[in-house]
């Protein structure tokens, strides 16, 4: 059952920086943020990790500060960095959005493009308890994801971009999956759900979704409800790649989950297999299948709109 959000005082923060995010907006973000929760008599404190093992030791710092919430300013990638950190803790996350994507921004209706007004969301100290997955995979790394598990095609164009040095942001994925298109086959899925169901059936894609939608807005779990204790999964079956060119717009509506190549579940927890394939989970790579996936109900404190 889905916590009424509860308020929480806010009067020391920590704000942790990735400054590459959305190609250097992420400076300018935190620097207007500061400004704001100093007008705002919040005691603040202003970090940027080397890393991304760097920012994951900076935010489990923070955990064990006198701090009431950890800030971080990016996109999706910097979120889920903290929330390595996070889950579990108590610490409240505030987030001032400020990377390319920002789906996870736009699913709590946080400001996309007004640092002050994040800032003054943080400071309102209105937090919602919501759920985060835990995926385990074949090398024994532990993750915990808040967005998306993206598995099969959308995995291999991400491996093939990750490959490729040339050309850089957007583009660069734009051109791994026209050469993933290319070489595009049926993958042999098998899955495991929490009641016992096996899946097994050749697929293009899975992905586990505590949120709705990655990628910039594509709607892949489009009634995924992060507060239910559930994950939804979202399977797509193989098919020729001129209709996978065609299916992937209806994404970016939810729609496509009316056709007749896409299953949906809902699941506390499953194993997932597909031989030689990775996951990636919040857009970052979380390893090779099989992979066991949890859900953690309520298991983060995120401050959000009212």
């Amino acid at each position: 059952m889905t916590r009424e959000p509860r308020r929480h005082p806010v009067r020391t923060v920590l704000v942790l920086t990735n400054p590459a995010a959305g190609s250097g907006r992420a400076g300018r973000a935190a620097a207007t943020a500061l400004a704001r929760f100093r007008e705002l008599g919040i005691a603040v404190r202003a970090e940027a990790g080397t890393d991304p093992a760097d920012t994951v030791r900076l935010a489990r710092e923070a955990v064990g500060a006198e701090l009431d919430a950890l800030v971080v300013v990016g996109g999706d990638g910097m979120i889920a960095l903290a929330v390595q950190a996070l889950a579990g803790s108590g610490l409240p996350l505030g987030v001032i959005p400020a990377g390319t994507g920002n789906d996870l921004a736009r699913e709590y209706g946080l400001p996309l493009k007004d640092p002050a007004a994040a800032a003054e969301v943080v400071a309102a100290g209105l937090v919602r308890r919501v759920d985060t997955g835990r995926i385990v995979t074949a090398d024994g790394a532990e993750r915990r994801f808040a967005s998306v598990l993206a598995i099969g095609f959308d995995s291999l164009v991400s491996d093939r971009a990750n490959r490729m040095r040339w050309p850089r942001g957007r583009m660069k994925y734009n051109l791994a999956m026209v050469r993933e298109l290319a070489g595009l086959r049926p993958l042999p899925f098998r899955l495991e759900l929490a009641d016992g169901t096996v899946l097994e059936r050749p697929l293009a894609l899975a992905s586990v979704g505590n949120t709705r939608s990655y990628g910039g807005g594509m709607l892949i779990c489009p009634a995924a409800d992060p507060a239910d204790g559930l994950l939804d999964l979202t399977l797509v079956e193989a098919m020729p790649r001129t209709k996978l060119v065609r299916f992937f717009p209806t994404v970016f509506k939810g729609t496509h989950v009316r056709q007749s190549a896409v299953a949906t579940h809902r699941t506390t927890a499953l194993r997932i297999d597909s031989p030689g394939i990775n996951a990636y989970a919040d857009g970052d790579l979380a390893g090779p299948l099989p992979a066991d996936i949890t859900v953690l109900p309520q298991s983060l404190s995120l401050l959000v709109p009212a």
